[in-house]
């Protein structure tokens, strides 16, 4: 996918595109499929055997981390996706990782579904392992609110934070490369109109530049929202691929990136995956393959009724 001379445009995830129907055809439900290890790797390899993805992508939630880290998470059900409910570093300035975090069983399902994925499929879907980024883990440990508030009264309780929670980012991101992971997503959702494109640049972009030095897989930063006004600051992070959505014009984002980051997505979840129909999927991706966006996705995490058809014209449209 980050690379070499595919036969078409492919086709991926970085995100969950877990949905009921898949979850109907597989057996595979959650909130099982976020605990146990064959329900959970059953259910991403669903997405290259049912959809035709070249990818497959086992971590369905945003909140494997944050349990480990003390957080409560409210884990849902086949038709909701998990939360967190509490916040360990709110309202506090000390910022310790619990002793063993990475043995704790959020973490551990993970790694042994990406083994049991690497086993079953070999080479013939590119296997996509993922982390949550010191940002968005701030946000679940102080609060979103708090961490922002503190962005611009407690600055140097924010880069005391992400200090802490980079190495986190490092260590499961290495776990999952040498379970059997290929690439690496980093979800880090610094986005437009919560987070200013100048302070992005200031206190993480040298933070992702750390991490795309440190991982040692090729990187993929998946940040929601409209994320026009920062594209070209990703470009500069040194990481290899920026998922996007579709708040961000493909032909913008296409001249923002200037060839420096490979582009993934931006196919519409809320009206063209969920409410429209195949047609309509085929020419959002088209627009995107005009425009010179390298790899089809969904823009992010996909709904969970979504349609199977409609996951699947992604890649006719690829093929056409």
């Amino acid at each position: 996918m980050l690379g070499g001379r595919p036969s078409r445009i492919p086709v991926g995830n970085v995100v969950s595109i877990a949905t009921l129907e898949l979850m109907q055809a597989t057996g595979a439900w959650f909130p099982q499929a976020h605990h146990d290890p064959q329900t959970m790797a059953t259910l991403a390899a669903a997405g290259h055997e049912i959809l035709g993805y070249d990818t497959v992508m086992p971590v369905f939630s945003v909140t494997q981390e944050a349990a480990a880290l003390g957080c409560e998470v409210d884990w849902g059900g086949p038709q909701m996706m998990p939360g967190v409910k509490s916040h360990p570093f709110a309202g506090t300035g000390e910022f310790q990782l619990p002793a063993g975090w990475l043995k704790h069983p959020a973490i551990q399902v993970v790694l042994e579904a990406l083994r049991q994925l690497r086993e079953q499929l070999g080479d013939r879907a590119v296997i996509v392992g993922k982390v949550m980024g010191p940002w968005s883990l701030s946000y679940q440990l102080m609060g979103i609110e708090e961490f922002l508030v503190a962005t611009l009264q407690e600055p140097e309780r924010v880069r005391g934070s992400l200090a802490a929670l980079k190495e986190v980012v490092v260590a499961f991101a290495a776990a999952q490369i040498r379970a059997g992971a290929d690439i690496i997503c980093l979800a880090d959702h610094a986005t437009g109109g919560m987070v200013s494109p100048a302070m992005y640049r200031d206190i993480l972009l040298p933070i992702h530049q750390e991490l795309a030095g440190r991982i040692g897989a090729p990187l993929v930063l998946h940040c929601c929202g409209n994320t026009t006004d920062r594209i070209h600051h990703f470009a500069r992070s040194g990481i290899d691929c920026y998922h996007f959505e579709s708040q961000v014009d493909p032909e913008v984002a296409v001249s923002a990136a200037r060839g420096k980051i490979t582009l993934m997505g931006n196919v519409n979840n809320p009206q063209t995956l969920l409410r429209g129909g195949p047609e309509e999927v085929r020419e959002a991706c088209r627009r995107a393959i005009r425009a010179g966006v390298q790899i089809l996705a969904p823009e992010c995490a996909v709904p969970l009724q979504t349609p199977t058809a409609n996951l699947q014209a992604l890649v006719a449209a690829a093929s056409s």
